[in-house]
Formats: structure tokens, C-alpha cells, sequence
């Protein structure tokens, strides 16, 4: 039976049902998509099982033995079929907890404390006892819907799981407000930023505020084959979950993702040394406040020796954190930001004149407002290259410009949020390959005209985008009012007799 991406899809959200009204989506996430992960990894190991039992004709020795060398290990005391058939006992929440645990001790090397922030037996997320019980007996119930059947032979060539994990978190971030921004990116402007920074075979990829990793995953699959590295870091450790998990999904097993806080104490570290990559993105956190601003003057790895951000805006200490990871002569950064990030002064002025000077700033694209769940704000990227040329050594228009490209006005309007379209995307990204300039779109700043807007990046200094509005004829306007006006005066003197006819007046 052949069954659809829309048709699964719709299964899974359906099973959200249980939740909506009682818990947050927020949190409700978390559970949805684990029981998620461990049904695709039962599967996974149905389909291996009866791989290996026919190959080796039922001798269950070399059958374990094969099975204890394939990608996941699945002891059959905790797989989605022995919980769904204890699914009415008193203590289920209980039980997936000891699951997965199980699960976490099969496969340590993979999947070590990925589960720990996941408790499927709390009473503050999931109700009391009986509540509790009621929702998860629905949730496994639903999940047992024969339509989700991820064994290969269901499943053909197609990415279903990753497919269906991604539309989930991206249904999750659509009700989760504010807290969306803290693991997801609109997939649009995921593609666009991962489209910008070209990553090519044999890069090393890091977002260090990679959240459910989809930005990640995205850029991964514009490399166009499997010859890439990628690196994470994540502090909030459900949502450090959801990535791991997400890697695995999409057959991104050997992706390393940290939990940890990245701008206090980062984990991707090689030989004492921050690790460095030949790309770098990250959607961080806006504006920040708290980021660890006592810390930074005293920060082992030297990263805000451009200036130390203000205390309630860590913007720019993600900025310096990526520009420091990035490679010596090639390495590309493409974060997104607030435009606040564009022109405010103090510490973050200085970090911005710096990093201009230092003719590492490739381009500034503004992109439309109510793009990103959670805030209506409009954002913008900023492109750097660690590979452009001194300005006194500038010899191409690439490397003696900073490409302004303001995107703001086009985009589709979907109701609730705004939306970057696939011809959106491409003429950004065409414009930024050209680095051309296009009337009202986009344009090339020297170093002077920088210089002249004290270093401030606000996209109207650069690209102008005024309409002159057409002329106005005062005389034929004046004569257009004495005609409505004598009109007027004629339907007054017509009603009175109407009125006078009816003995009204």
C-alpha cells in the first residue's frame, strides 16, 4: 500500500489531537516527535530482522550478531510494538521512560542523553496520573495507524521520516509564538541563506545556534553529494534533542551537535583551539539579553577582540563567535539578525567599523517583514568572507564593494506570516552571485561612501527605493470639485422637493 507524503503527514498531525487545549505546543513537540523517532527506528530494525532471518534461514545467533552491527539497536523490550501492546497499563509513561532509556544504553555512542530532557511521565507537562495515561494510550494508538509504516518496502527511495519531521517542527513553530524562534527558521529563508553561502564537497558546516538543525540539514543539501562535515551547538537541551534526532532522520548520522552555551562555554574544540570551518550560519537568538557579557573580556579563545558587545544585545558576540570559527582566507559566515544590528552605535558600532575595515563584509540583504514565527520584525542577513582582500589590495568590483540588496517588498503574503517564493529566492541569490546592482534593488558600496555613513548599514542609505508619484493637475482637480460640488447642490434641491411633496418640510 502505497501511501502519501500529504496522507502521512496528516496522520501524525492529526495525532497531535491529544494534546492541543492542555499542553503548549512548545512542549507537546517533544513527545510527539520521539515516539515518532522511536517508531522509525523499530521499523528500521523490523525491516533488518527480516533482512537477516531470511539470509541466514532463522539461525537467531548470527541473526543477533548481524543485528548488533546495523545503525540502530532496538531491544525488543522497548520498541514501539511492546509499547503500544502495554499501552492501557497503569504506569505507561513509566514505561516509555525505561524504553528509552533502554534504547539510550543500546546505542551509546549515537544516542547517549538524548532522551534525558524527555520525561513522558511528568505530571506538570502531562497531567495527572489518569490524564496522563489517557493521552499517551491515544498517542501510541496513533502512531500504530498502518499508514505509518516506515519500513523500506512502504517507503521506496523516498526521505518520508525527514520529510515528516521537518513538517512537524514546522507546524509546531507556527503555534508556539515567541518560542519558535528558539528552534526553528522558516524553511524559505533556510534555503535562501544556504543557497548564499555555496557550501561545496568537502566543506566543514557548523551552526553554532542550531536549534532543531534544519538551517543545517539545508545547507548540507546544497553541497549536492555526502562530502561534508557538519557541527552543532545547541544550549537548550530538549531542543539539542530534537536535533540530534533530526540528524538521524535525515541519514546525517556522523553530524556532531554539542550541548552546550556556545558564546560561554563551546564544546567544538580541537587541540585547545575553537574548531574552524569553511562554513558557518546560525539564526541566533535577537538581541539577546545576558549573554555573558562579564565573561568576555577575559575569553580563553580571544573571539571579542574586535570590542565586547553591550551587556543586553549579543548580536554581535554570535557574529564574532562565527567570524573567529570561520577558515583563515576562505571562510564563508551567513548569519541573520535584526536590522537594529545595522545601524545601532556604542560597542556594536565599533565591532561593525572593524569588521568593515577589515573588508569582511560581503553583502547586506534586507528581507521582508513577519517572515519568522514568533515576531513581526523584519530581519536581514549579513554575508562575510574571511577570503576578500585587504582594501588597499582590492583589485575586482567583489572584493572592493560591499553588496547592499534590499529584498523587503517582495514575498508572498500568506494570512498569518509572509513568505519568501521560489522566484524571491532565486533573484537574490542571482543578484548576490552577479554582485550586480539593479535599480532600486540593490547596490555596490565603495569603502568611502561607508566611510561617509559612518560605517552605518542601513539599506535605504544604499539602495534607494523612492517612487516619484505621478503629477497632480491642480486645475484639473479644481474643476473636477466645482462639477462634484454644482452635482451636489442639484441632488440638495431635488431632495427638498421630494421632502415638500411629502409634507416634511
Amino acid at each position: 500500500m502505497s501511501v502519501s507524503q500529504k496522507e502521512i503527514n496528516d496522520v501524525v498531525w492529526r495525532a497531535c489531537d491529544t494534546f492541543r487545549g492542555a499542553v503548549d505546543p512548545s512542549e507537546y513537540k517533544n513527545y510527539i516527535l520521539t515516539i515518532l523517532f522511536i517508531k522509525y527506528m523499530s521499523d528500521l530494525s523490523l525491516d533488518f530482522r527480516t533482512l537477516y532471518e531470511e539470509k541466514y534461514k532463522g539461525d537467531q545467533e548470527r541473526v543477533a550478531r548481524a543485528m548488533s552491527r546495523e545503525r540502530f539497536v532496538v531491544p525488543p523490550e522497548a520498541d514501539f510494538e511492546h509499547l503500544f501492546q502495554q499501552r492501557e497499563v497503569a504506569n505507561i509513561g513509566e514505561l516509555i521512560n525505561i524504553s528509552l532509556e533502554k534504547i539510550e544504553d543500546a546505542n551509546k555512542g549515537k544516542l547517549e542523553n538524548v532522551f534525558r530532557n524527555i520525561d513522558f511521565n511528568s505530571e506538570a507537562a502531562l497531567g495527572q496520573t489518569k490524564e496522563r495515561n489517557r493521552r499517551l494510550k491515544h498517542l501510541l494508538e496513533d502512531f500504530a495507524d498502518p499508514r505509518l509504516n516506515f519500513r523500506s518496502e512502504h517507503l521506496g527511495d523516498r526521505d518520508v521520516i525527514g520529510d515528516v519531521y521537518e513538517y512537524l517542527i514546522s507546524r509546531f513553530a507556527a503555534g508556539a509564538g515567541k518560542k519558535a524562534g528558539e528552534f526553528y527558521t522558516p524553511p524559505e529563508v533556510s534555503e535562501l541563506l544556504a543557497k548564499l553561502v555555496q557550501p561545496k564537497p568537502g566543506d566543514r558546516i557548523c551552526d553554532p545556534a542550531c536549534g532543531s538543525g534544519s538551517l543545517l540539514i539545508k545547507v548540507a543539501k546544497e553541497v549536492g553529494d555526502k562530502n561534508f562535515a557538519l557541527f552543532g551547538q545547541e544550549s537548550n537541551g530538549s531542543t539539542w534533542s530534537l536535533c540530534r534526532m533530526n540528524m538521524f532522520l535525515h541519514g546525517m548520522d556522523s553530524a556532531r551537535i554539542e550541548w552546550c552555551d556556545t558564546l560561554n562555554s563551546p564544546r567544538l574544540i580541537e587541540n585547545d583551539a575553537l574548531m574552524h570551518f569553511n562554513v558557518v550560519v546560525a539564526n541566533p537568538p535577537f538581541s539577546l539579553d545576558k549573554w555573558g557579557h562579564e565573561n568576555a573580556a577575559h575569553d580563553p579563545f580571544n573571539r571579542f577582540w574586535r570590542g565586547t558587545p553591550p551587556k543586553s544585545k549579543g548580536d554581535y558576540a554570535f557574529i564574532s563567535h562565527m567570524v573567529e570559527t570561520a577558515l583563515a582566507a576562505e571562510g564563508r559566515i551567513g548569519v541573520i539578525v535584526p536590522h537594529g544590528v545595522l545601524f545601532r552605535g556604542g560597542g556594536e558600532g565599533v565591532i561593525r567599523q572593524k569588521l568593515i575595515e577589515d573588508n569582511l563584509l560581503e553583502a547586506v540583504i534586507g528581507l521582508p517583514a513577519g517572515l519568522f514565527y514568533g515576531t513581526g520584525i523584519p530581519a536581514a542577513i549579513l554575508l562575510f568572507n574571511k577570503g576578500r582582500k585587504p582594501w588597499d589590495e582590492a583589485k575586482t568590483e567583489h572584493d572592493s564593494h560591499v553588496l547592499f540588496i534590499d529584498a523587503s517588498r517582495e514575498y508572498a503574503d500568506d494570512k498569518k506570516q509572509n513568505r519568501l517564493r521560489d522566484e524571491d529566492i532565486a533573484k537574490v541569490v542571482q543578484t548576490f552571485k552577479d554582485y550586480a546592482e539593479i535599480e532600486k534593488y540593490s547596490h555596490r558600496a565603495t569603502l568611502d561612501e561607508l566611510k561617509e555613513a559612518e560605517f552605518n548599514l542601513n539599506i535605504p542609505r544604499y539602495v534607494d527605493t523612492f517612487e516619484e508619484e505621478e503629477e497632480i493637475d491642480i486645475r484639473a482637480v479644481q474643476k473636477e470639485i466645482e462639477q462634484l460640488e454644482s452635482e451636489l447642490a442639484q441632488t440638495q434641491q431635488e431632495l427638498k422637493g421630494y421632502l415638500a411633496e411629502l409634507g416634511l418640510v
